[in-house]
């Protein structure tokens, strides 16, 4: 069954670990969007990747791994990135890791541009991570990007680099960033696109050869829908379509060749960066993190825990078409007495069911709860859903009500065995 994975909250929901439960069953597993601001993190054999730019699939010996033409690829990282999973043990060969030949590239220009733009945002900032992703969107946009299909023609690249950096140069000078010489970007460049050519190529026809040969496809997410550059809490996002579409317009696989959404969301709300995040509990982020628990994968940043939004998964389920929930992490909430659940919005006197657009409005927000038993036992060892206690079972059928989707999985600690299928 063709699965798109996408995640329903601010990202960091644990889809890295459902889709390498989910790889078992699949030949292709693609990723069709973002950066390496992405943070995947899968704990098997009891050895813990943390893959970037790499779909989580490629921890397996036996699947084809496509990073789709969606993605924008900084060629420095995805090459240290190879090297550092291939140090673990795990072969990344061409036949094994394909690229697409119209994915963008991240200069290291890139992520000094992000930063300049944070620093100008002042108290505005949006907390990125930078990466260097928003600025690679805006030239592809623009028009004035780098394609891995670009570098044939080395003369072309060379001229489009020297000119982006002494554009670039001018905005880093007044921000106080150090600026760049053209000669050693383009050779640091050069480098890492010249070990990852034997990857590089047109990657659709081999994803519907892939279809119409009725493999198994499985499309990686990135980030979550309240990042969506159209549906997030703007401008609080991220630079991509995050939600299920996004998986075909980076991909080049049309909408009919997908069969199911699964939706993935922690039994619980976090948030990393800045942006609204009305659900947030200062004594459950204690907690969390007193734990050694939500620590970003990419950035190591601490992240804001809160309680379940349902507002926000209702929205998420809506706009991604999910057909079954993946929750994460139920074990976070073990030790509780009792578990609050965000049911509405009260917005000036008036109760919403679906989040707003207005960016005023999230300021004015007052979450409205409904409080739950806890089970105050240990869910760890469960290894079939019907040993979860009676009272997390209760919690979870009261979110799949609220959100409008069923439960298909339930993650009870961070390795591959410890999901529990519905």
């Amino acid at each position: 069954m063709n699965t798109i994975i996408t995640g329903l909250q601010w990202g960091d929901e644990g889809k890295g670990k459902i889709v390498d439960f989910l790889t078992a069953s699949a030949d292709v597993v693609i990723r069709s969007q973002g950066g390496n601001n992405a943070g995947h993190t899968v704990i098997t054999r009891g050895i813990k990747y943390i893959l970037h730019l790499l779909p989580s699939g490629i921890l397996w010996d036996d699947k084809i791994n496509v990073i789709g033409n969606g993605v924008v690829i900084d060629p420095v990282g995805l090459v240290e990135e190879i090297q550092r999973v291939e140090a673990q043990g795990v072969a990344i060969t061409p036949a094994k890791l394909l690229i697409s030949d119209r994915a963008h590239i991240v200069l290291p220009i890139h992520k000094e541009l992000d930063a300049a733009r944070e620093i100008a945002l002042g108290a505005h900032k949006i907390g990125t991570t930078k990466r260097g992703i928003g600025p690679a969107y805006a030239d592809k946009i623009n028009r004035c990007g780098l394609r891995m299909a670009d570098f044939a023609d080395r003369a072309f690249v060379t001229a489009r680099i020297t000119q982006r950096v002494a554009e670039a140069n001018e905005i880093l000078a007044r921000c106080g960033l150090p600026t760049y010489e053209a000669a050693a970007v383009c050779a640091e460049v050069f480098c890492a696109i010249e070990r990852l050519l034997p990857h590089v190529t047109n990657t659709i026809p081999v994803l519907h050869a892939a279809w119409q040969a009725k493999q198994t496809l499985l499309f990686e997410g990135a980030q979550g829908t309240l990042l969506d550059v159209d549906f997030g809490t703007y401008p609080f996002v991220t630079s991509s379509n995050t939600t299920a579409g996004g998986a075909c317009t980076g991909s080049g696989l049309p909408p009919m060749a997908i069969e199911r959404v699964i939706g993935v969301c922690k039994a619980y709300t976090t948030r990393v960066g800045a942006g609204p995040f009305p659900t947030v509990d200062e004594g459950l982020s204690d907690y969390l993190h007193g734990l050694g628990r939500e620590f970003g994968a990419t950035t190591g940043r601490p992240r804001g825990c809160g309680w379940l939004d349902t507002v926000l998964l209702r929205f998420a389920c809506m706009v991604n078409g999910v057909t079954g929930l993946a929750v994460t992490n139920l074990d976070g909430l073990d030790a509780y007495d009792t578990l609050q659940i965000c049911t509405g919005y009260d917005i000036d006197g008036t109760l919403h069911p679906l989040p707003p657009a207005e960016r005023d409005a999230w300021d004015r927000i007052v979450p409205v709860y409904e409080t739950l038993p806890g089970w105050k036992c240990d869910t760890t060892g469960c290894t079939q859903f019907g040993d979860l206690p009676t009272q997390a079972q209760t919690y979870l059928a009261r979110l799949a009500e609220l959100c409008g989707a069923p439960i298909a999985f339930v993650g009870v600690g961070p390795d591959r065995a410890q999901t529990l299928t519905a």
